[in-house]
């Protein structure tokens, strides 16, 4: 199992970071390696990345969503894959975005690019693309200010799907009418 913590300071208000980020869509745009990511529920996402040549497709679902606090997610099939993204604040308008992360890779070209410290350099990267995205933007895509709680996932499992879908409560991302350009991570 390897743990990756990193952390960057964007110059943006902490509602601009932290709602720019529950826009899954937009990661393919600072995210090295993602393609893709679909919202497939309120709390699901579907995701297609390459790393070293590999290309996967897996689910990951947010498990704990406090706006302009936190984003926790872990990965339903494949890799065990599991993080949260904090959001402090840092004086004015500035905010430490904080990944904290758990995987464990898999196969030799995973775990040779694990001990070289691929993983935690395409974090760094990714934070350092998603803070000159933000800050040349200047203002969010879009947001969702909802809230999701450990256990919500399992209570909304139980329910009629069409009672996940209410007009007042949208996943990540926001109401379908909010969401830029389609699906999600």
């Amino acid at each position: 199992m390897s743990v990756i913590e990193e952390q960057i300071e964007v110059d943006v208000p902490l509602r601009t970071a932290y709602d720019q980020w529950t826009q899954f869509e937009t990661f393919p745009e600072f995210m090295e390696g993602v393609e893709r990511v679909e919202q497939r529920g309120d709390t699901m996402t579907h995701w297609v990345i390459e790393v070293g040549g590999v290309r996967r497709e897996f689910d990951a679902q947010i498990v704990d969503q406090v706006p302009d606090q936190q984003v926790s997610w872990r990965v339903m099939d494949g890799p065990k894959h599991d993080g949260t993204v904090m959001f402090l604040p840092h004086g004015g308008d500035h905010t430490v975005v904080r990944m904290a992360m758990e995987y464990e890779p898999e196969g030799l070209v995973e775990k040779a690019g694990d001990l070289v410290g691929l993983v935690r350099g395409r974090v760094k990267g990714d934070l350092r693309r998603f803070k000159e995205f933000i800050e040349e933007r200047g203002v969010q895509t879009g947001g969702w200010r909802g809230e999701v709680k450990p256990g919500d996932q399992e209570r909304a499992a139980r329910q009629e799907p069409e009672s996940r879908t209410t007009p007042e409560r949208h996943g990540p991302g926001g109401a379908p009418e909010q969401r830029p350009g389609g699906p999600v991570l």
